[in-house]
């Protein structure tokens, strides 16, 4: 069996999420977006799907990288495709970046479930069948009933423990947003969702700030009295030595990195340095579900969490594959938008969770995406 094609679709579909001048996700009116599906296709039929955005894979990127390694090559050789990829990201002056290869991994990991008709977590080596979820709130905003205060963060926890979560993170206020970045404020709603949930709920903090050392340390330090979880990108990644100090000041367990580049490489750098108790890594930040899995089995060996970042089917399945990861992460999430509506371009969730706050894994064979390729078929705009 051999890689025969690989084609690039993309097509439109209604979202009620726009984005600020920051970058960061908040609500707006519905509008059409785009998102690129790349398939890759054998010798004899057999085809894997996956998602990415339009901008990660582009058609330069499958004309100069994907078919140059991928055509004629075996499927099932997903690490040496992968390191192939990895060889190709030397000279490609940042063209083929870590989310571009987690699109193409990805793929390749669906293709071999759907040939085998087994799900991608049991094809890894399934844990378990089903994983506990955190809510991951938007970033904060200034839309009245939104996210907007300490209080409305508070009023939405409380939604979201109604809804079955048993965790929560929180992502607060950034710029655009005119008062924001703010110590303070970051503390107050840490306070006021504590005080809200109780006890018995897990929280959690993305600083996403880059604060410095000592704004850092004091959020630290509140988040400690608050018995928060976790505390994560509250500094630049990029000055690991300030992580490690960090992590030498405060009891709270520090989680990192998350947007560094550098693959299971930075991250085997970060354990050694003592930058942080729990290590991170996400499918399409280090360069998909292959790279993943080494950061996890290699934070397994020193005794350390791996808590995957993001949403979506792969995660997921990285998750439910791994023993050291606590948290499958849900979001993000808003009063004004509804996470359990199901997307045009899919028949049904990929990641539904039920009342006891669990996401349970689908039997479907691959990632466990149940595609509507009538619906992309119906609404593309482009292919290469």
């Amino acid at each position: 069996m051999k890689i025969e094609s690989i084609r690039g679709t993309v097509f439109t579909y209604p979202s009620k999420r726009s984005v600020d001048s920051a970058g960061h996700s908040h609500p707006g009116p519905e509008k059409d977006a785009k998102l690129a599906m790349l398939t890759i296709t054998c010798d004899d039929g057999s085809a894997g799907h996956a998602f990415g955005p339009v901008e990660v894979v582009r058609k330069h990127v499958f004309d100069a990288f994907f078919r140059k390694v991928m055509i004629g090559a075996d499927p099932f050789m997903r690490e040496q495709i992968w390191q192939d990829l990895a060889h190709w990201q030397r000279g490609s002056a940042g063209q083929l970046t870590d989310r571009a290869m987690a699109v193409a991994d990805q793929a390749l990991w669906d293709l071999a479930g759907r040939k085998l008709g087994q799900p991608v977590y049991k094809l890894i080596g399934g844990y378990r069948d089903k994983v506990p979820a955190y809510g991951s709130t938007m970033c904060g905003d200034e839309l009245k009933g939104g996210l907007s205060t300490p209080e409305e963060y508070a009023d939405f926890a409380l939604k979201l423990v109604a809804r079955g979560y048993k965790a929560i993170k929180l992502h607060t206020w950034m710029p655009p947003v005119a008062f924001a970045p703010n110590v303070d404020m970051d503390i107050k709603c840490c306070a006021a969702v504590r005080e809200a949930v109780g006890p018995n709920i897990d929280l959690m903090l993305d600083g996403y700030h880059w604060y410095s050392r000592t704004e850092a340390l004091k959020i630290g330090r509140a988040l400690e009295k608050l018995s928060f979880a976790w505390f994560e990108e509250m500094m630049d990644e990029q000055s690991m030595s300030s992580y490690v100090w960090l992590s030498e000041q405060l009891d709270i367990p520090i989680l990192g990195p998350e947007y560094m580049g550098g693959k299971h490489h930075t991250r085997a750098e970060w354990i050694k340095a003592g930058a942080a108790a729990i290590t991170r890594a996400g499918v399409p930040g280090v360069g998909g579900i292959t790279p993943t899995l080494k950061v996890a089995y290699m934070a397994d060996a020193f005794g350390m969490n791996c808590e995957v970042h993001g949403n979506g089917a792969a995660n997921l399945a990285v998750c439910a594959a791994i023993k050291n990861c606590q948290w499958y992460e849900r979001g993000l999430l808003h009063p004004f938008l509804e996470y359990d509506e199901v997307p045009a371009y899919l028949n049904s969730l990929a990641d539904p969770m039920d009342q006891d706050g669990f996401v349970h894994l689908s039997q479907q064979a691959g990632l466990g995406e149940d595609i509507n390729f009538d619906y992309i078929a119906a609404h593309t705009v482009a292919t290469y």
